[in-house]
């Protein structure tokens, strides 16, 4: 496995996602979109992370706290992206259920007429 095959599985999951955002009507189908562009997101991070290492892994130094930290800050990146889109996506659902019981419908175009 090579970061090239790591990148591109990540660009295809986001043009899947970006595909979905931009050709879906139904709210639920474009967050789901979204969080799938968020997870290539993540993939890319760990993915740098992994096999671009830290300078001070590079250094001849034996492996210290700060060179291990250095090295992980794709997967800390990836874990506070993911508990970001979690939120992100507990409060989109939350604004789909009220909109699906003031109007019965998730569609885009029914939530640009509620703004009256």
């Amino acid at each position: 496995m090579t970061i090239e095959n790591v990148l591109l599985v990540s660009a295809i999951l986001f043009a899947i996602g970006a595909y979905g955002v931009f050709s879906r009507r139904s709210l639920i189908v474009v967050i789901m979109s979204l969080e799938l562009m968020f997870n290539a997101v993540v993939i890319a991070a760990v993915g740098f992370s992994r096999f671009t290492p830290a300078a001070a892994l590079l250094s001849s130094d034996p492996l210290t706290a700060e060179a291990i930290r250095s090295a992980l800050t794709g997967h800390v990146f990836a874990i506070f992206v993911i508990a970001v889109a979690a939120g992100g996506a507990a409060l989109a659902f939350a604004l789909v259920f009220a909109m699906y019981r003031a109007r019965e419908s998730v569609e885009i175009t029914d939530a640009s007429e509620m703004k009256n």
